[in-house]
């Protein structure tokens, strides 16, 4: 786990990538919807990048210099089920006065949806009945 916190464990990281499932994928949208400094957050999307979580991409919009635009890689697609238990831990022991700041939905039906633990047989296990046990790698030094 050490090795994941490494790139995504600072807070703002994690926001960066929530707001990409968002569709956001320029700084400044970045910037602005974030209100992170520039300086941190042109460090975490350098980062993000360098890990292989967002690809950058050159655009130009008209009579602009070219930027980068930030996009999600299959690595930083697969983070969609630890945002969402975050948020869903976020919103079950330290929820928002307003309300929810995102929703989870089905993208076909819009009908809400929520992580579970399924089986190799592909049934729902309750979390009480999930355990953490050491790897094979447990034993490795660091």
């Amino acid at each position: 786990m050490h090795r994941s916190l490494d790139i995504v464990g600072e807070r703002w990281s994690l926001l960066i990538i929530r707001n990409a499932f968002r569709g956001q994928t320029k700084f400044s949208e970045f910037r602005d919807s974030l209100g992170a400094p520039s300086d941190i957050l042109t460090a975490r999307l350098a980062t993000l990048v360098d890990a292989g979580v967002l690809e950058r991409r050159a655009y130009r919009e008209p009579g602009a210099r070219e930027r980068s635009s930030y996009h999600l890689t299959p690595q930083g697609l697969a983070l969609k089920t630890v945002l969402v238990a975050l948020q869903e831990w976020g919103d079950a022991y330290t929820p928002w006065p307003a309300g929810r700041v995102s929703l989870v939905e089905r993208s076909d039906t819009h009908s809400p949806v929520s992580l579970a633990f399924v089986d190799e047989a592909g049934a729902t296990v309750p979390a009480d009945d999930v355990r953490l046990v050491p790897g094979p790698a447990a034993r490795a030094t660091w």
